[in-house]
């Protein structure tokens, strides 16, 4: 069994698995799969992503649908931004813990804790960003994608 400390997997003293690696090898958690998952579960996981964003005050969350396009990486990119580092750590991790709760997932990449100016959790078809105010301004994943269908979330804060 994994549990959370300090918003980091652990695992529980009784636990038969030596390492969270081998935990994740049993079928009670795994990595998400390299897009083969229905289109409903990358929206069942993006709406995942987007409760865990929102539990920490993520500002201008906004979802990226880029299934229509043959060199889509993923099916959704969700993006918000934070003032601080300390807070785009704290939605960071907010967002690992509900997706695992959730779901079971862990992101099978992850980019960014150390700077916290812009953390990547790569979900294979689901991708967050969270970035620093000025970072998002100056990169500009929207602009990027303004072909997609971009979804405004709004804020229930």
């Amino acid at each position: 069994m994994v549990t959370f400390v300090k918003d980091k997997p652990k695992l529980a003293k009784n636990s038969k698995h030596k390492t969270i690696r081998e935990y994740l090898k049993t079928k009670k958690a795994k990595r998400s799969p390299r897009r083969t998952s229905k289109p409903k579960e990358s929206e069942i996981l993006t709406d995942t992503v987007i409760e865990g964003m929102q539990e920490k005050k993520g500002q201008e969350i906004v979802s990226i649908d880029i299934r229509n396009f043959k060199s889509a990486i993923a099916d959704f990119f969700v993006i918000c931004h934070a003032e601080s580092r300390p807070q785009v750590e704290a939605i960071a991790d907010s967002v690992e813990e509900t997706v695992f709760k959730n779901s079971g997932e862990l992101p099978a990449h992850k980019e960014g804790k150390e700077n916290a100016e812009w953390i990547l959790l790569d979900y294979v078809n689901v991708v967050v960003h969270i970035f620093r105010k000025e970072k998002r301004d100056f990169f500009g994943i929207e602009r990027l994608w303004a072909d997609a269908r971009i979804r405004t979330v709004a804020l229930n804060y």
